[in-house]
Parts: structure tokens; sequence; C-alpha cells
């Protein structure tokens, strides 16, 4: 359009800021960052209801990086103490922040012309002063706009233009853009509805469609204010004003407090040295020494010393005490001075894994150490970090969620009020693509390559109308939220750099609060220089950690899971017999089924298969197997690939053996390696090609023959396909391993974790309480008198593991904690009456002890179905006897209350729940059938008169390729799953389980219209089919379903 200028005024925040300027500057236009702020009525920290919900809008825009700066801290300070409804600053913090800041007197909602919009001249001029007396005469503007459909905007204009004639202040003309073009008009109009959550044609409903709030052209400006040009010539004037260069891309470390005497490099070279005896000895070698001293050396050239000392420092302080740290991740990993450093917890030279592919010396990046902790206590370490470096320096980082495609075809049909059906069934009509379904474009790519889709569009005007709107929607981002895992740590304070706010977000507890987080996003916190850091929560360290302290607990012994014997057989012949239910990476039915085929015998087995299970690579694994066993034959190119491609038989899997081989074989440096990996990485064909070219030159240079050279110049683009970073493979591998190790060792101990980490997961643990009974270990009920919070061992030797009470559905945390309290100070509960005099919590109300009593908690008690019927009467029995408890300790007569002035519990007779009763209880709220299985009744006698009936177990040994025989099961329906299929017609995902098993159950529409009124959670069904077997997966497609 020909502007030299562009600013961006959101809202009260600051999100697009980075993004807005980067793009300015490619184009060639001058970026100017601003914003739209939220002033108080009155002082910032008045939070009155009904006065101080008042706020005017007023722009403010950055002149240079003083006033970005101010911007920075205005924002932060409008969110972390202004907030009431929305980000407030006032004009007291405004003075305190003015410089290098151009004011706006705001659009209608401005507080100049909300004054003389009542007509009021007097509090306008005063409020002018005010304005006057912050930004000075030659930085304060009376803006105006174009807002004709507007009730009285055209009178407020003329008095705005008056009132700065009078009073001799600048005019600048400015337009809202809330869109680019007028076209897209009416799809921000459904974003409207959508937001608000409204419908197109309700009344009263926030909408901006009477006027336009699109991109207007100079030509435009001119004509629209050709009345006021001097207005027009304001905005040049501005511009020129504006000189913003914000320095993008300059790492910033954050500065680690040293011990007196000692330098950042000092500093880390005797930490290193000491961590080099621990790890190898008093007498490591040279290799060791070497690679040490070199990798040193690249940090210190590379400026990235200080940033290992923080890394050291809090993965250092979560080890000693007690936090369970993963092995690594990523390329880190990699590095000597990671594993001397104890902050990753694999052997980079005795597993040949590449420093180079970690911190490139001839293509400096900032470095990646990312980091897991159990999950319940990284919290923990995060507080550490901002305690020790302040909390002015740490935070964590906000993400954006965007809308996907098939978000955007609902929220469209939503706001333009078209069926749920055919939203629904249109948007099942988008493929599922992980890697591009938040990306803009892919809906209308969709549109012409799927028939389906096609179709729908161009025959169904509702169906066209939303896909329109859908396809302006997709990528809009449609929620903030706290990053995963981002942390940042400056070396000047946040708000001397980037925006802050608060923001709420789930603890390790599961506990809501709040975190203080950037307002810019991973990318703008990179763009800065500042490093993101990844504190990671993995539940499976959770587990370890549970595990380890169960052992110790149980058995005295203290287990270094950090110095394990890798070479031990036995976990590796357990995963050989498929028995991989809580080991990480290794669960799963198509990693089980390759482990089973595989039988592996040593850690590289393991590090090649989670390389391996992957899409893409996943198609070597039976390759890779059949050569393990000798069944197909392993063959070089050269000898030189001998060494490299070894342990994975002769197949390249990792990343870092492409970088061995330019290196052996061409003659590469490992940095140049490295850049030859990248260009593999990103699929660039020139830039492929270019380093394609160069390793065949190369390699024929260093006497490979042409057609060698050639043929492997070739494996490199479909390399780029599955090549996996060893290093990241081999710290996973070492969890596994862990994990395994410990259910081998202590499957009672690692059941138990397990049971822990998921114990609100009714499915999981109805899948665990079978992976209990294959390794003879039984799962007890819950019991008032026995069970403790969470899932535990009882005393003995029994092999046994208790339901926790808070594992009952309904039963919270305040109740249960209750409960065991009361237990431990004055024993166990002697009645039902005993029981509900002795807990006093709010929380033991209706919906729990319901719970409790359905769930066979209080079985020892009373019968299920006689608590069930006289709840009312319990209820009334526990609110008087705690009121009048109560009543007697305040009596002055308290102490001679005879038990007899206290109610009495007289519960009404009633039949015992039934057996089918108490088992739909039992897995409704536990997950799992404690006094029986509703299938039990359909023995195997029974079974044989039911058409030959065969058990699960049974039916999913068969082998009949993706189809086989039909075969007739009986089983309990567990819940099932409806989808809407392309033509619009309703199918059914079953799970089924007998007393052997459990398998997915496929009922497609003609099958399910002809046997639907049989199927229903916990109904018992005989079901005919055929075995089928997809993903992995063995299933059963039904042809004929009856209720037995």
């Amino acid at each position: 359009m020909g502007m030299p200028a562009l600013a961006i005024t959101d809202h009260g925040n600051l999100y697009g800021a980075i993004e807005f300027y980067k793009k300015a500057k490619k184009i060639g236009v001058k970026p100017i960052i601003g914003l739209e702020a939220y002033v108080a009525a009155n002082s910032l920290y008045e939070k009155m209801p009904g006065i101080d919900d008042k706020r005017y809008h007023l722009i403010l825009l950055s002149k240079n990086n003083i006033g970005y700066k101010n911007l920075v801290k205005l924002v932060t300070i409008s969110h972390l103490e202004g907030f009431y409804y929305k980000p407030r600053i006032d004009k007291e913090v405004l003075m305190k922040h003015k410089e290098g800041l151009i004011g706006l007197s705001g659009c209608m909602t401005g507080e100049i012309p909300r004054a003389l919009l009542n007509n009021d001249e007097e509090k306008a001029k005063k409020l002018l002063k005010e304005y006057l007396d912050i930004f000075g005469k030659e930085n304060f503007f009376i803006e105006i706009g174009s807002h004709p459909s507007v009730p009285q905007y055209k009178k407020l204009i003329k008095d705005i233009i008056a009132f700065a004639k009078k009073y001799d202040v600048s005019l600048v003309a400015t337009q809202d853009i809330h869109y680019l073009k007028k076209e897209d008009a009416s799809a921000h109009d459904v974003l409207l509805a959508v937001q608000t959550n409204t419908k197109l044609d309700d009344e009263d409903r926030l909408t901006m469609k009477d006027d336009d709030y699109s991109m207007r052209s100079p030509e435009e400006m001119k004509e629209l204010f050709k009345d006021t040009p001097e207005a027009v010539e304001n905005t040049l004037k501005i511009a020129e004003m504006c000189d913003l260069e914000l320095e993008l891309g300059k790492i910033q470390i954050p500065s680690f407090p040293m011990p007196p005497g000692e330098t950042a490099i000092s500093y880390l070279e005797k930490l290193c040295k000491e961590g080099l005896t621990k790890r190898y000895g008093k007498n490591p070698g040279k290799e060791i020494e070497d690679r040490l001293s070199y990798e040193l050396s690249v940090l210190q050239k590379t400026g990235f010393v200080e940033y290992f000392l923080v890394v050291w420092d809090f993965v250092n302080w979560a080890k000693t005490h007690g936090i369970v740290t993963g092995a690594g991740r990523g390329s880190a990993v990699g590095s000597l001075v990671s594993y001397v450093l104890n902050i990753s917890n694999v052997d980079p030279i005795k597993y040949n894994l590449i420093f180079e592919r970690f911190l490139n010396p001839e293509r400096i990046e900032p470095p990646d150490i990312d980091l897991d902790f159990a999950d319940t206590r990284r919290d923990e370490v995060i507080e550490y970090v901002a305690e020790k470096y302040g909390r002015d320096h740490v935070a964590q980082i906000i993400t954006f969620g965007t809308m996907a495609a098939r978000a955007a075809i609902r929220d469209a049909g939503r706001a333009l009020g078209i069926s749920l059906a055919l939203a629904d069934q249109t948007a099942k009509m988008i493929p599922f693509n992980p890697n591009q379904g938040e990306k803009e474009g892919y809906l209308e790519k969709c549109l012409k390559e799927v028939p389906d889709l096609k179709k729908i569009y161009e025959t169904n005007s509702d169906a066209k109308k939303m896909l329109d709107a859908a396809i302006k929607l997709e990528g809009v981002v449609r929620h903030a939220s706290v990053h995963a895992s981002g942390v940042v740590i400056t070396k000047e304070p946040l708000t001397e750099i980037v925006p802050l706010q608060r923001a709420t977000l789930r603890g390790d507890d599961d506990a809501r609060k709040e975190a203080i987080v950037t307002q810019f996003d991973m990318h703008g916190i990179a763009d800065l220089g500042l490093l993101k850091m990844d504190f990671l929560g993995l539940k499976n360290l959770t587990i370890l950690e549970n595990t380890l302290n169960a052992i110790k607990q149980r058995h005295g012994k203290k287990i270094d899971i950090e110095n394990l014997d890798f070479d031990d057989p036995n976990p590796y012949k357990m995963l050989g017999e498929g028995k991989t239910v809580g080991v990480f990476q290794m669960e799963g039915s198509g990693m089980t089924r390759y482990l089973k085929e595989l039988e592996p015998t040593g850690f590289e087995d393991i590090i090649a298969m989670i390389s391996l299970f992957r899409p893409g690579p996943m198609e070597l694994i039976p390759s890779f197997i059949a050569r393990k066993h000798g069944k197909e034959k392993i063959e070089f190119l050269h000898p030189k690939l001998e060494p490299i491609l070894k342990n994975t038989y002769g197949i390249a899997v990792y990343q870092e053996q492409v970088m061995q081989i330019a290196a052996d074989l061409g003659g590469f440096t490992m940095a140049e390696a490295d850049i030859l990996r990248k260009a593999i990485g990103k699929k660039i064909r020139k830039l492929l090609e270019e380093q394609k070219e160069k390793l065949v030159k190369r390699m024929m240079e260093n006497n490979i023959p042409e057609t060698t050279a050639k043929e492997l110049g070739e494996l490199l683009e479909p390399f780029a396909r599955y090549g996996f970073n060893r290093a990241h493979a081999s710290a996973y591998a070492t969890l596994s391993f862990q994990t395994a190790y410990l259910k081998y060792y202590y499957p009672l101990e690692f059941m138990t974790a397990l049971f822990n980490a998921d114990k609100k997961d009714t499915e999981r643990i109805s899948f665990l309480i079978k992976e209990c009974k294959e390794l003879g270990l039984s799962v007890l009920p819950p019991d008032i008198n026995r069970s403790n919070e969470i899932f535990s061992i009882p005393d003995g030797d029994n092999q046994e593991i208790r339901f926790g009470l808070t594992s009952i559905k309904n039963v919270g945390e305040n109740v249960v904690a209750a409960i065991i309290a009361e237990r431990d100070k004055n024993g166990p509960y002697r009645s039902l009456a005993n029981f509900l005099e002795r807990v006093e919590s709010k929380d033991l109300n209706k919906k729990s002890l319901e719970s409790l009593a359905k769930a066979g908690a209080l079985d020892k008690f009373t019968e299920r179905n006689e608590i069930l019927k006289n709840i009312e009467r319990i209820l009334e029995f526990t609110k008087s006897h705690h009121q009048g408890k109560a009543g007697n300790q305040s009596s002055l007569f308290g102490l001679m209350a005879d038990k007899t002035s206290l109610p009495q519990l007289r519960l009404e007779k009633t039949a015992p729940a039934n057996l089918e009763e108490k088992l739909a209880w039992e897995h409704e709220l536990l997950g799992l059938y404690v006094s029986g299985h509703p299938l039990e009744k359909f023995n195997n006698t029974n079974n044989k008169k039911n058409n030959n009936a065969i058990t699960i177990k049974s039916f999913k040994t068969k082998n009949g390729g993706t189809y086989g025989p039909q075969a007739v099961i009986a089983a309990l329906i567990l819940n099932s799953r409806r989808i809407i299929t392309k033509k619009g017609e309703a199918m059914l995902f079953l799970k089924l389980q007998d007393m052997t098993d459990e398998i997915e159950c496929v009922v497609f529409p003609r099958t399910l219209r002809q046997f639907g009124e049989h199927i229903m959670d916990n109904n018992c069904v005989l079901i005919s089919g055929q075995y089928s077997f997809r993903k992995d997966l063995p299933s059963i497609i039904a042809e004929e379903i009856r209720k037995i």
C-alpha cells in the first residue's frame, strides 16, 4: 500500500509485538510497537465493584528503546498489579514510565472523548492538562477515527476537532484494524460470535459488522479525513518520531553466582575434573581427557560456560533433595561435560555419542538442554531457580493455541446456527494430521484432495457457508496457556525485556494455581536471545522415585538407579517375553509384539527399538529383527561402514551414524558432518543436493570407489525420513532399562507405584489389575480400616496391593485425609456409627458416603444397600451428632454430658444388593470387579451351549491375517465410542472384557441398526464376528450381537 510505517496496538498486551516487528522489518516497513492501554478511573490498586470496573482506552506508542522498555513495564504492572476485569494502569504509574512514549487520546472510549460525549468540556480540559503534563505537548495527540454507523459519533468528531483547535493540540487520524481486507468482515463477525459463544442471529450480541475495520489505503484515509488533512499528515510525523531498533538474536546468558576467587571457566573446569574422577577414576585415559578439554574450549569460545553452570546447579540441587531426574534428553546427552557434571547419565564415550550434534563450533546456536524431573516434584525445581536468581529473573513461558481445521469447522457451524450433526459430519471428513492440523491452509488443501469434503462443499449450501468461514478462522489464535515445560532465566530483570502476566495452571498436586508467564511465546523469547530451558515433568520418574522409596522402606535397600548393571540379562528377557506394562517406551501392543520377535539381549537393542518404533523407520523393524537372528544377510557397501553400522545390523538408524560415515569415509570434521545432518533433516532440496555432492566428492578424494560413493550419497534422502537422535534414544533407553529392572526384581513395589501414578484413571487401573494377575499379585479392595490414601502394600509377604481410598470415584482427598488422621490417632473404626461419630469433615457428604459404601469400603460394618437406602437417616445422624457434640463442648455442663444425650444410629432393614448391582458399582467406582465377574454365570459349560463361544484370550491368539475365520465370544461391554462415518451413519467401537482378556469390537452401521438394542454398557453379550488385525491390535468385526 506504500505506507512507510505501521503500528500494532493490541488491547492490554504485547503478544504479537516481536512477530510484528520482524515481519515489518522484512518487508521494509517501519514497525511501531504500541499498546491500547486500559486506564483505571481511579488508582489501579482500587478494585471496588460497580466503581472501578470503569476504564478508559489510551494509545501508547514507543518512540525508541527506552519507550519500548517502559511499555513492557506498563503492561507488566497492568497485569500483575492493576488487573481488575482488564489489565489497567493509572496516571501515576504512567507518569513514572512516560519516557520514550507518545500518547493518543483514544477512540470513543478514551477519557477525553468520553467527557466530550457527555458535554463536559471542563472535565475534558482538566484531563487534557493531565495528559500534557505526562507526555508534553509534542508527544500527545487528539485522535480521530471514522465510525459513521455509531450513534453520536458524527457530533463527537466535530466536538473533538473543535476541542483540539481551541486548546492547540495536534490531531491524528487513525483506523482500527481488526481484519485485513473488507471481504474478511463476515469471517471476523463469525470469530466474534465464537469468542462470545453466541450465534450470528442472536440479538444484542457483540458485533462490528456495521463499520469497516479493514486496513485502509493512504488514498482512502486522505478521502475520509479530507476536512482535516493535518490529522493525516501527523501520522507521518509520528512515524518519523518513532525509531525503535530491537536487538534480536544476540544470546543473553543468565549470570551464575561464582564462589570467591573463581571465574566461570575456572569453576566449570574444577567441577568437571571432580566429576571426571567420579565417572572414570583417577586415570581416565588420554582420549577422555582430550575430549573433555575440547568440549570445555568450545563452551568457552561460544560463551556458554555460565549456561552449563546454571543447569548443573539446579540439577545438582534436585538430586541432593531426592528428586529423581532423567538420564538426559536430546543431543545434550552427547556431551561429556554433561555426563561428568551429572546432568546426563549416559556415557558418551562408551555409546559413541557426538558432541557436535549438540554444539557445533562452526555454527554457533544456543544450546538446548532439556531436563526431565519426577512430575510431582518439578515445581520444586522451578521454585528453587526462582529463589536463586530472583523472581524478577525467572518466568514460565506462554503458549498460544490456534484453531485447527476440525475445530474451525465446528466453531463456524455453531456461530452460523448450522446443525451440530452437519458440522460434526463435515469436521470428521478432515483427515487427522498432527503436523498440519493447526496450520493455516490445511483446510483448503483438504477441499482439493478429499472427495467427500469437496462433494458436500459443492452440493450443500450450509456446508459451503460453514467451510468458507472455517477457512478464514483456521490458524487464528484461540487461547493462551502456559507452556508445558518452558522456563526462561534472564541476566537482566525480566521487565527490562519482556512483558509478564499471570496465568492459571494445574500444579503437580493437580490443584489450580497461578504462575507468572512471559507474554512472548518460545519463538519470541528465542528472537530476543533469551535462553528457554525445558523443565519437563515425567510421570515415569515419579514411578521410579516411589518404587525406590518403597524398596528402601520394605527391604532396607537403597538401589543406586543411576549405576545399574546394564548387562543383566533378566530385564531384557522379561521384555522379550512381552511383559512390558509400565516399562518406559516399551509398553503398547505394537512395540510389545516387536520385542517378542526381537528377543532383546542388550542395551543397544533397546536404543535401536526406541529409534525405529516411529512412523517411517518402523518399516525397517522386520529387517532389523531378521538380521539379529541371522535370517537375513548383513552386507556393508564398504568395509569402513562395518564398525559404524555393526550394532544396528547394517541398517543406518541414527543421525550420528550419518555424521560418522561423513567423517570416516568423507574426511569431514564432526562440525562439517553436523551441517550435513542438518541439511538432511531440513529436507530442503537445494541444500541437500549441495551437501550430497560435497560428500560424494570428498569420499572419492578419500579413495572410496565412485559407484560406492554415489550409492551412499543416494541413501541420504531416504534417511531424512527416519534418522533419529542416538543421544536422545540412549537416554530414553536408560529409563526403559531402569523401569524394566525394577519391574523384574521388585514387581510388587513397581506395580504399586504404577497404580498411584494413575489412581484416578479407572480404565488404566483395570488394565493394571489384569497385569497384576499375570505377575501373581493380588489387588485387595478398599477397606475403611486398612486402606491408606493411595495404593499401598500391606504388611507381610503375601504379594498384595491394597486399594487406596482416594482411588474411589467421588471420594476427595480432604475427606480421606480426615478419615486416616482420625484412624491413626484413635485406632480402627468399630462400627458405622463409630465411623460417622469420629470423622469430622464437611466433605463426608452424601456423595462420598454413597461411593464408600458402593465400593465396599464399609462392608465390614453394614451391608451396602442398607447404607444406600438409609442415606438420609445416616446424614441426619451425622449432622445431629456433631451439632450435639459441639453444643456439649461449649456448654458449662459439657463434661458431664452422657452419651445417651447424643443421637443414636438406627437403620431400617432392607434387602441386600444383588450381585449385578454390586459388580456395576464396583466397576463404576473402582474400575474392577471385586465381588466376582458378570460373566461368571456364563461358564465354559454354558458357553458351549451358546454357539461354542471361546474366550477373548483364545480368540486373540488366532492368526487370521487381516481377517480370519468367524468365531463367537461371550463378553461384557465395558464402554462404547460412537462416531459418525463420512456418509453420516453411526457406528460403534466397543471395549469388551471377559475373565481372560479385553478386546476392541467394531460395529459397522448395518450391524448397529440390526442389533443396537442389545448394546449397552455393562451388558453381557454373545458376539459372532471375524478376527481383524489393524494398527497392531487384534479386534473383532461384529456380525451379530445378542444379550445373554
